[in-house]
């Protein structure tokens, strides 16, 4: 069998290098040793941060293509994913300046973009039912790409000394990124256009990310930040079962309508008619007579 990994073709085997490094290669590829537990446990770590790489490039694509076919942002909130996608750039900044593998953090760079985006598509739709946007709202999507901008290029250039208390600060950004999201949806009964393929690929990501972060980097800001993502992550997972199919509750602003209702003929209530005689009783019927008539006397018949 040795024979055969020995001499697999060039490109299989520089690719297997490039991941997991010649030593790893040679012990689990080629001699098959598989009692190696280090390199096993780092080859896992490998092939779950490629994993997780190549998915956050597609991550939140459902989620834009969500808002986009329904054009509108309802049930998104947009604090939410203004500072998620700030805790995604510091991330990607301490990360890189720290030259950590890329396989560790590379799914920051496609979410902190693709996050970029949703973001500006929140501004742009409105977030109820209403399609109709204010006229300033190409003004308000424009100065939210340029701040953006700016804070890229303020990454770029800080030295990293500046980059860790940043890092730290990841950790309240991620609890008030989730919060704001997780409250609305609390408070609507409903999540909106939100994503489930987006919380689903974000849990397994950060359980993934603590191991590689875990076997490959060993820091520990890097590490709580992924914790405390996981946790929120959890919630908002929990909430997408609790609320799926339920329609968001926008009853703000709108005023009951009371409609006269006909009176139906049949419910009209009548008073009752009188009771017939019954032929069982006496009546007495009085005729009066003229005072000429008998010396004026009056006489009375009885019917029976």
């Amino acid at each position: 069998m040795t024979a055969i990994t020995r001499n697999l073709p060039w490109f299989v085997k520089n690719l297997g290098v490039s991941i997991v490094g010649q030593h790893c290669y040679s012990s689990l590829v080629e001699n098959l040793e598989f009692g190696d537990v280090a390199c096993i446990k780092y080859s896992l770590s490998k092939g779950l941060g490629v994993g997780i790489v190549i998915g956050g490039s597609i991550m939140k694509v459902p989620q834009l293509l969500l808002i986009i076919s329904a054009r509108s942002a309802r049930g998104i909130s947009l604090t939410a994913y203004a500072l998620e996608t700030l805790a995604y750039a510091i991330t990607l900044a301490y990360s890189y300046r720290n030259e950590f593998p890329f396989s560790t953090y590379g799914e920051n760079l496609f979410l902190t973009i693709q996050n970029a985006f949703i973001t500006l598509l929140i501004i742009h739709y409105p977030s109820s039912h209403q399609l109709t946007r204010a006229p300033s709202s190409a003004l308000r999507v424009a100065s939210a790409a340029f701040i953006m901008f700016l804070l890229s290029a303020a990454f770029v250039y800080l030295p990293k000394s500046a980059l860790t208390p940043l890092q730290l600060a990841t950790l309240p950004l991620s609890l008030f990124s989730k919060f704001p999201q997780i409250r609305q949806n609390h408070r609507s009964k409903s999540t909106g256009q939100l994503s489930a393929f987006a919380v689903v690929a974000q849990i397994g990501g950060c359980l993934a990310r603590l191991f590689t972060t875990a076997t490959e980097v060993g820091d520990l800001l890097v590490s709580a930040g992924f914790a405390l993502a996981l946790a929120l992550n959890i919630i908002l997972g929990v909430q997408m079962w609790i609320y799926w199919g339920q329609d968001e509750k926008d009853d703000y602003g709108k005023v009951p309508i009371a409609f006269s209702t006909p009176v139906d003929e049949k419910q009209r209530q009548w008073s009752p008619a009188p009771s017939p005689v019954p032929t069982s009783a006496k009546v007495e019927v009085v005729v009066p007579q003229s005072p000429r008539a008998s010396g004026g006397r009056k006489w009375a018949r009885k019917v029976d």
